[in-house]
């Protein structure tokens, strides 16, 4: 079944976007504010039936209570400000239960929460984007170890594609974070460009699954813990190449967007194609030409003959009585059957001259 996640973004959340002080460079934060703004606009132009944000609380809510590896809003709204700003939007509750029921039946067990609040790590991206449409928010815990590794959560992402799709619900995924920052601490002023460059370029060329190889011990040495986001709407992506990509480093975060809204092309040519039906009789006859002692002497004796044994169209017959390699495989024979036939062919064709 084809997944119903249609588009996503991944994007960064840095709280001077909107307190915008003196030390920040305001073409940087523009630029990061365009970006966000011209995926969002190709993602409301999908019209999703429901828009999933993977983001991090900052642990103001999920700390010493309770810290939970992923958290999924069930209520009817969510709200929350930071620097002035009121945050409001409407969680769509029935399709959070039901999403919970799910991932309960793939053997995933997020808590749930009515009253969650929206911080600048939700508001943030989805004011760049311009949602104003029902949200469903899933928290992350990126901040208190012991984290969810990146496979769990890339495994969970998966899970939530599998849900939506089963519930037939056109989805968009929002990651919000990253990536290289380090919150709290004296490394504040020096994130991780190049770490960060050659993890983006991985990304940018459509290699999400990259994310799951990064453990506990390099995000936190890179100051990308809160990629554990990412790594969830990975899952739920899927390998594919986003349309719009943006890196804009500060001096204090590295400021990566990306966003996926065109339609996941699968029109990749394997070098190793399944078997085709109409291709069975040729392949039947190059295999025991690869196997078959006797079957190769026969052919060696008398090429014609040896193909007249098999049910062949007039141009798969032609290829075989000439061992056309190129030819069979243009057909979409397997590489590998005409490439061994072939091999044992001109291995005995010497013997045969003498």
């Amino acid at each position: 079944m084809r997944s119903t996640v249609i588009g996503g973004a991944m994007l960064p959340h840095a709280p001077q976007f909107f307190t915008q002080p003196d030390t920040e460079d305001k073409a940087t934060i523009a630029a990061v504010q365009a970006a966000g703004a011209a995926i969002g606009e190709k993602l409301k132009a999908l019209d999703p039936d429901l828009w999933i944000i993977f983001s991090n609380d900052h642990a103001e809510q999920f700390f010493h209570t309770a810290a939970p590896p992923f958290t999924i809003h069930v209520g009817g709204e969510a709200s929350g400000a930071f620097a002035g700003r009121e945050f409001h939007w409407p969680v769509p509750s029935a399709i959070g239960f039901e999403l919970v029921r799910e991932m309960y039946r793939q053997g995933f067990d997020p808590a749930f929460s009515s009253t969650a609040k929206i911080d600048y790590a939700i508001g943030i991206p989805l004011t760049h984007l311009g949602v104003t449409a029902p949200v469903l928010p899933i928290y992350v815990n990126a901040y208190l170890p012991p984290q969810p590794t990146m496979e769990r959560c890339y495994a969970f992402g998966q899970a939530i594609a599998r849900a939506v799709t089963t519930l037939g619900l056109r989805t968009v995924v929002i990651c919000s974070g990253g990536m290289s920052h380090f919150p709290g601490t004296d490394r504040y002023s020096n994130p991780e460009l190049d770490w960060d460059n050659a993890a983006f370029a991985k990304l940018k060329a459509g290699n999400l699954k990259s994310l799951i190889g990064y453990d506990e011990a390099e995000l936190d040495a890179t100051g990308n813990i809160e990629l554990r986001c990412w790594a969830c709407g990975a899952g739920a992506l899927g390998e594919r190449v986003p349309d719009l990509v943006s890196m804009d480093p500060s001096w204090h975060h590295n400021y990566a967007s990306l966003g996926w809204y065109e339609p996941k092309t699968t029109d990749h040519e394997a070098h190793y194609p399944a078997l085709k039906p109409e291709l069975v009789e040729l392949v039947t006859a190059l295999h025991a030409l690869a196997h078959d002692a006797a079957k190769r002497e026969a052919y060696l004796a008398d090429p014609v003959a040896y193909a007249a044994g098999f049910k062949l169209p007039e141009a798969q017959r032609a290829a075989l009585i000439a061992l056309d390699v190129p030819a069979m495989v243009a057909m979409g024979t397997h590489p590998l059957v005409p490439f061994l036939a072939n091999m044992q062919i001109q291995r005995l064709r010497p013997r045969a001259a003498e």
